[in-house]
């Protein structure tokens, strides 16, 4: 069977040989990122391997399936950039891997919160340059804070926990009932509540219809002024050129962002010789109460071992006429 990895940098090699432990199973990996004019390497190779920049538009499957793809198998939970409508109708089986490590992504939350608070970026220059002083360093105690949590699954549980664990109040929206909240010390509340309400908001929540930009200018006013977000999630649930407003206001008083609604472009590549032509990311990343990752909250060894086994796993299902984690279209 020969299966294409597409958007494939070192640590996927490294980890899907690893985990290949079947016998002739062809893996091919490939940086390029797939669209349109990438969609000719894939020609005869059985299973696509994507992450979650490549492009799995109609147009795209269509490509794949006339070169001889049967199936898309995603290394990754989110599948909102999959056309599933034609995948359906274009005979194409589709997996993700729906939990990997969401001890991962939970915990580069918390990096993110206590880098911010404390200016660890601030201070890390600052220290480096000769310059020993504390002014403009001042943080806060997390203890006592509210947390508010949007999206309660495995990961926003976990997040939950983690926060809960540095004495934080947490409350969670999420428009299915949360058990067990109460051994957090934690309760459920209607997203205006959390907005309003909370000292830190991260967004834990899957993209949708219903999601996306989720925090646009209306929400962000509602915040308490000088609170804290933080987005692990999906890019396109804020509508990032209001954060601009609101950072410049005071309004909204730290960001971490580790995923950007416009990150195809950018996120994953070494740009660094070139001008940055992203207005909107150029701005974000002037303000000192900013941190932007490049959407690395995944990237922990156990997570890159948990995703290449899942989605190994996934093909073999799928070989042997069982599939397992199907996506389905919606209604």
């Amino acid at each position: 069977m020969r299966i294409i990895l597409f958007s494939s940098k070192p640590y996927d090699r490294d980890s899907f040989r690893a985990a290949n432990l079947r016998p002739g199973w062809q893996l091919q990996f490939q940086e390029a990122r797939l669209g349109l004019a990438s969609a000719a390497l894939a020609q005869h190779c059985e299973v696509v391997c994507a992450f979650i920049n490549d492009d799995l538009s109609a147009p795209v499957l269509q490509r794949l399936a006339a070169a001889g793809t049967r199936l898309i198998a995603l290394r990754s939970a989110g599948y909102n950039h999959v056309d599933l409508n034609a995948a359906q109708q274009l005979g194409l089986e589709a997996v993700r891997v729906p939990a990997y490590s969401p001890h991962a992504v939970a915990e580069h939350a918390v990096a993110l919160i206590l880098a911010l608070n404390r200016r660890i970026h601030r201070a890390f220059n600052r220290t480096r340059e000769g310059d020993f002083s504390l002014h403009g360093l001042t943080g806060f105690d997390l203890h006592g804070k509210r947390v508010g949590v949007v999206g309660c699954g495995t990961i926003g549980r976990v997040f939950a926990r983690i926060m809960a664990g540095f004495g934080c109040r947490v409350q969670v929206y999420d428009p299915f009932p949360v058990a067990d909240l109460t051994q957090l010390g934690g309760q459920q509340v209607e997203l205006d509540q959390l907005i309003a309400e909370s000292d830190i908001i991260s967004l834990h929540c899957p993209l949708n219809e219903g999601s996306h930009h989720l925090i646009d200018a209306t929400r962000l006013a509602q915040m308490k002024p000088g609170a804290m977000l933080i987005n692990t999630g999906r890019g396109a649930l804020i509508d990032t050129p209001a954060l601009i407003a609101a950072l410049k206001s005071g309004q909204l008083g730290y960001l971490g962002l580790d995923v950007y609604e416009e990150e195809a472009e950018l996120f994953f590549e070494d740009c660094s010789d070139r001008p940055l032509q992203d207005d909107v990311l150029a701005r974000l990343m002037t303000f000192p109460n900013v941190i932007v990752t490049a959407h690395q909250a995944f990237l922990t060894q156990e997570a890159l071992t948990a995703i290449a086994g899942t989605t190994l796993d996934n093909i073999a299902a799928w070989a042997d006429g069982s599939p397992v984690n199907r996506l389905h279209p919606g209604p």
